[in-house]
């Protein structure tokens, strides 16, 4: 990577670990998609789970007083039968569906009315969002969204909904972790990206507490939405336009004149293999 590159991603740890910090999710979001332009998914997954494991552990830490377990232990127990089920299918989504499925998420959330949005504090409801949460975790790399459903009819606070969703956010990283780790192995992942990075979320996480004591429950809730919104439709656009290259890239491959061996061929190719990024 040029160091250019290297300073996109680093800045996109400590905003992304920052948003996190504050809002209990969106960060996953603005890093995965960064990370999926230098790296392919699976090694994207793996950094992106350690990254955001630090983040996400540290902030669980620092509210643990606030955690609701119950929930976490029903999260946990569902999340473990999600987690052995998808490990057997062993599936790996390619870049466009993770950006579609990214930028549909939060449009899908409101399309549910609001009477069939469970309360994450009813019997049972733990252990079914551990279990669809998870299976959203490897097929779209980010499932806090799907996850805030639950905890939106809820009446707990945001210090309390943050350091739950911390908690059990922790674990999902774990999870994910374990399921790209086991599926291709490490892959490019090195030292050298994972190292900083970590300390880079840890600066993020470090400082959202600051942010988070000042603001309101309402403020939390409004800056949370046109964050996600505003994310979801960026990666809407960036996995129409991946589709659409893949499918100009099939098109022309499948041509019986695009094996003609020519200079405007090769020069054909070498485009279409760079837009089909």
């Amino acid at each position: 990577m040029t160091p250019a590159s290297l300073a996109i991603v680093g800045a996109t740890i400590v905003l992304s670990s920052f948003i996190s910090g504050v809002f209990g999710m969106a960060g996953g979001m603005v890093l995965l998609g960064v990370l999926l332009i230098y790296f392919d998914v699976a090694t994207a997954m793996l950094l992106f789970s350690v990254i955001q494991l630090a983040a996400n552990g540290w902030r669980a830490l620092h509210w643990r007083s606030y955690v609701l377990w119950p929930i976490f232990y029903g999260y946990v127990a569902g999340a473990l039968i999600a987690f052995a089920v998808m490990r057997y299918i062993a599936y790996v989504p390619n870049k466009a569906v993770v950006y579609v499925l990214l930028g549909l998420m939060p449009f899908s959330v409101d399309v549910l009315p609001a009477s069939w949005r469970p309360n994450i504090e009813w019997r049972g409801i733990p252990f079914i969002t551990g279990i669809f949460t998870t299976v959203l975790q490897f097929m779209a790399g980010v499932g806090g969204l799907f996850l805030d459903i639950f905890f939106n009819r809820s009446q707990l606070d945001r210090k309390t909904t943050n350091a739950t969703k911390a908690i059990t956010q922790t674990f999902s990283h774990v999870l994910r972790a374990a399921y790209f780790g086991s599926l291709s192995g490490l892959g490019d992942l090195k030292f050298a990206y994972w190292g900083p990075g970590l300390m880079l979320a840890l600066c993020g996480a470090i400082l959202a507490p600051f942010v988070l004591e000042r603001m309101t429950d309402h403020g939390f809730r409004q800056w949370t939405r046109a964050i996600i919104y505003t994310l979801a439709i960026i990666y809407l656009v960036r996995g129409g336009i991946l589709i659409w290259h893949g499918a100009l890239v099939s098109r022309f491959e499948s041509s019986p004149a695009f094996s003609v061996d020519s200079e405007a061929d090769f020069r054909t190719k070498a485009t279409l293999a760079s837009l089909h990024f």
